[in-house]
């Protein structure tokens, strides 16, 4: 028998107790080991909890126990998610996390720390919930020389921006029905500004490159400032807005951006909508693929934090070769980046339509009635192109960057 142990008694720690009592079976028939829950680690009490004799408070007695064999960490954030995992490992206990910020900060250590004890720290969960990525990217995908990654990697941003386009609500009453609805936290400054997509995209990054990616170099920005009446606009130019977490590899390098986009309804991610995440996977042989499902939640998420216990139950004495080396992916600068340019000038086409494209190059505009502004869609330039030719026209209200492909 395998004994795990669980740090974290909240929606997924509790999920993952369920589904390896709910699947018990056919995780022992796959597995060919017996796997109990042996500890829950939490600061809380649970009176009546069907698994209350489980709980426990001190974290040594789950890191001194030689029969645990593997620890799940479900606590979340890098304090202490860290030093636990971390002590875990060096105990020669195998972890398993869905804490993108644990693997974010600190992954490139754990993963070093788990090969040198002949140990493993899987993290499939960590990014799409309940999506399987990880694994496709490590050994489905391990022949592929990977191009780009481009994803809706937070359901939260993504159920918001939803409500806006279909319903056309203001960003602050698409995100208070979010939080009723339990799918936005009281704070969701890691959601609504891009934080969570940027780590997410970090980890795809390093497994994709095989090298360390700083998340906190990765160009970030959320959705605050987007209005109804870019939506407005955007079902005026037959388009849609998205949160992207985008990398691009050529050359060694990579360029890695978190913002949202304008994309067609000819994009493989113009229809991801509600709560829902997708990532789409560029190949230099496979071409295009699509991975979609439920990004986040207490089963989606628990299943895959169970299938990497499996994986672990079944590899208990060896390491399997995964993640990346501790050497730094080169960034591309964001200012080299190439997009097209959703703009937004006060006053009317007619009059300075002529002088946006005097400074802009062609573009294609757009008016909405009642309204004394206008929009245009600019050709493909640089970034650092774009940032120039904004500050010499000035009276800009809003940008947001367009896709390759809007019609």
């Amino acid at each position: 028998m395998i004994q795990v142990a669980v740090m974290g008694y909240g929606t997924i720690g509790s999920g993952v107790v369920e589904v390896l009592e709910t699947n018990r079976e056919r995780i022992r028939r796959k597995t060919g080991h017996e796997i109990a829950v042996r500890y829950i680690l939490d600061l809380r009490e649970f009176p009546g909890d069907p698994h209350e004799a489980l709980i426990v408070h001190d974290f040594s007695v789950i890191e001194k126990d030689e029969e645990v064999g593997i620890v799940v960490e479900a606590m979340g954030g890098v304090n202490p998610a860290y030093a636990f995992a971390k002590a875990c490992l060096l105990a020669g206990k195998h972890v398993v996390t869905s804490n993108k910020a644990l693997v974010a900060a600190h992954g490139t250590e754990l993963l070093r720390i788990a090969g040198e004890k002949h140990r493993n720290f899987l993290f499939e969960a960590s990014v799409g919930g309940g999506i399987p990525i990880i694994r496709p990217l490590t050994q489905a995908l391990a022949g592929e020389e990977i191009l780009e990654i481009s994803g809706i990697l937070n359901g939260t941003t993504n159920y918001i921006l939803t409500k806006m386009d279909r319903e056309g609500q203001a960003f602050e009453e698409a995100l208070t029905k979010a939080q009723e609805l339990g799918y936005a936290e009281r704070n969701p400054e890691a959601d609504v500004e891009g934080y969570d997509t940027c780590r997410k995209i970090s980890i795809l990054t390093a497994l994709a490159a095989e090298r360390e990616v700083n998340y906190e170099e990765v160009s970030t920005e959320g959705i605050t400032h987007i209005t109804d009446t870019d939506f407005r606009y955007a079902k005026e130019l037959g388009t849609s807005i998205k949160l992207f977490g985008s990398s691009r590899m050529e050359n060694g390098r990579a360029s890695v951006f978190v913002c949202p986009m304008m994309i067609g309804p000819d994009h493989p991610l113009y229809s991801v909508s509600d709560v829902y995440n997708a990532v789409m996977v560029r190949g230099n042989m496979v071409g295009t693929l699509m991975f979609y499902g439920s990004g986040a939640g207490k089963l989606p998420t628990a299943s895959a934090v169970a299938a990497d216990i499996m994986e672990a139950a079944c590899h208990m004495e060896d390491h399997i070769p995964m993640g990346w080396s501790d050497e730094k992916q080169v960034l591309s600068p964001m200012k080299e980046q190439r997009f097209r340019y959703f703009i937004r000038f006060s006053g009317s086409a007619s009059e300075k339509l002529p002088d946006v494209e005097a400074a802009f190059g062609k573009v294609r505009a757009a008016e909405l009635p009642g309204l004394d502004e206008f929009a245009v869609v600019t050709g493909e330039m640089t970034e650092s192109r774009y940032q120039k030719l904004a500050a010499a026209f000035g009276d800009i209200r809003q940008m947001i960057r367009a896709g390759e492909i809007i019609c």
